[in-house]
């Protein structure tokens, strides 16, 4: 009778940007270096996705100290990339100072569950900022947490970078607006930050991402700053 060879069972994930590969094995995550002698094709739609992977991983650095949840996914880092695909993409040279450069863009994931997601938007309550949900006291649960995630855009000799906090949210803080809650306080009036509130049960999250005011982004989303990255790459192939 023939054998058959036994096939361990692998998740894979090469990222251009880092020239790593990661990979599940054995339920461990396994790292190591991709490489190929083959050309590699570079079209305008390529590079672009090329660019939006490469702020994906850079802006993850950040975001995983915070041990966000993305209960969707074996681990946390796929979860977060396979929402981050759809982010707006940024172009940055590969070489200088920008190359590991992360910008604050709307909706920049932080958790990824199946409790029922509570809209989110900026504004102002009695005349200060608030961040404004479409949460009303009768969706709470007795036994529900809040975490408040917030990103902040730092610049500092024309090079940008986000960094990520969070915090436990206390029932008292919220304040009701037009039947919803709302959390008020001036920092919500900061355009070099953005928040998520998450709903936590049990090991479970709500699907969350960033609002923010924030458009310092967009001077990295023109094309002439295309041009400029793929300049520094060699060109489109």
């Amino acid at each position: 009778m023939k054998k058959r060879k036994k096939k361990n069972a692998s998740t894979i994930f090469r990222s251009p940007a880092t020239g790593k590969t990661r990979y599940i094995r054995l339920g461990t995550e396994v790292e190591r270096s991709s490489h190929s002698e083959q050309r590699r094709r570079n079209s305008r739609q390529q590079f672009e996705q090329r660019q939006r992977m490469r702020h994906a991983v850079a802006l993850w650095k950040d975001l995983k100290q915070c041990k966000p949840m993305f209960t969707k996914h074996q681990l946390a880092y796929y979860g977060f990339i396979s929402l981050a695909n759809s982010l707006p993409v940024v172009f940055v040279p590969c070489k200088g100072k920008l190359l590991d450069a992360t910008l604050l863009v709307p909706d920049i994931p932080v958790s990824e569950g199946t409790i029922l997601m509570a809209k989110q938007h900026l504004g102002e309550v009695d005349g200060t900022a608030a961040l404004i949900t479409s949460l009303r006291h009768k969706d709470l649960n007795d036994y529900e947490d809040f975490l408040l995630y917030t990103a902040e855009q730092h610049v500092n000799n024309g090079y940008p970078w986000v960094t990520f906090n969070v915090r436990k949210v206390m029932r008292s803080e919220f304040v009701e607006t037009d039947g919803f809650l709302a959390l008020v306080d001036d920092d919500f009036a900061d355009d070099m930050k953005g928040w998520a509130l998450v709903r936590v049960n049990d090991g479970r999250c709500s699907t969350q991402g960033i609002v923010t005011r924030c458009t310092y982004y967009e001077r990295f989303t023109t094309e002439e700053a295309f041009q400029e990255a793929v300049k520094s790459y060699g060109g489109l192939k």
